[in-house]
């Protein structure tokens, strides 16, 4: 009978296979890996790789940026504290030079208060022989500043190739000593002599003690 078999058939085409059925089911989770991969894709992109370079090229670039600043201040300041130091050296022997037996009375008690340590210890004993002499050949001296420089000696210990020695007694009130180079020329008028010329080269010591700039070593160079 054609309906009979036709019932049969359609019952059996109806039932699942458990294998077919187990295939599907494991099938089924085989499609997350894919999306894991799209999302590395994502995370890793080129435009992901592209803005870390950037965002760490930003970084370098701030910290050095800001290095260089430091830097740069740094610089300026040592700068402004060297001219300093040159143009308080220039001022004291501006003072020393242009003595006479009319101001030196007024230029010695300004040259003691500008000095410091061993200088300043001993300062009526290495200015009384030019004093003596300014106040006994009653000259007129008109002096200039013709030169101003920093000494630098490099790879050179203290003590050694002409550089002076430190002071100990100035390590515990003076930051900082420079030392500077002063070339001046006086002229001086004697009564009833004729005029004398004397070249000055003069190293002068000076100390930054509490931020005030004071004069702590005078050498009188060949």
């Amino acid at each position: 009978m054609p309906d009979e078999r036709t019932e049969d058939s359609v019952e059996k085409d109806s039932v699942k296979d458990p294998a077919t059925t187990d295939a599907a089911v494991a099938a089924k989770p085989a499609a997350k890996p894919a999306a894991t991969s799209d999302q590395a894709d994502r995370i890793f992109s080129p435009y992901g790789i592209a803005s870390a370079v950037l965002g760490v090229l930003a970084v370098v670039a701030v910290v050095t940026a800001t290095w260089v600043c430091l830097g740069h201040r740094t610089n300026d300041a040592e700068r402004a504290h060297e001219a300093q130091a040159m143009k308080t050296a220039a001022e004291w022997a501006s003072l020393l030079i242009n003595m006479t037996k009319d101001n030196v009375a007024i230029n010695v008690p300004k040259l003691h208060e500008g000095t410091v340590g061993q200088l300043n210890a001993d300062f009526d004993a290495t200015v009384e022989p030019f004093t003596k002499l300014v106040e006994k050949l009653q000259s007129q001296t008109s002096g200039q500043i013709e030169s101003v420089a920093l000494e630098t000696l490099h790879h050179a210990p203290p003590g050694e190739q002409g550089k002076p020695a430190v002071q100990p007694e100035l390590a515990a009130i003076s930051s900082d000593t420079t030392n500077v180079l002063v070339i001046a020329t006086s002229v001086s008028q004697n009564a009833g002599a004729k005029p004398t010329t004397v070249r000055w080269r003069l190293r002068l010591g000076v100390s930054d003690v509490g931020g005030k700039l004071l004069i702590s070593r005078l050498e009188s160079l060949r």
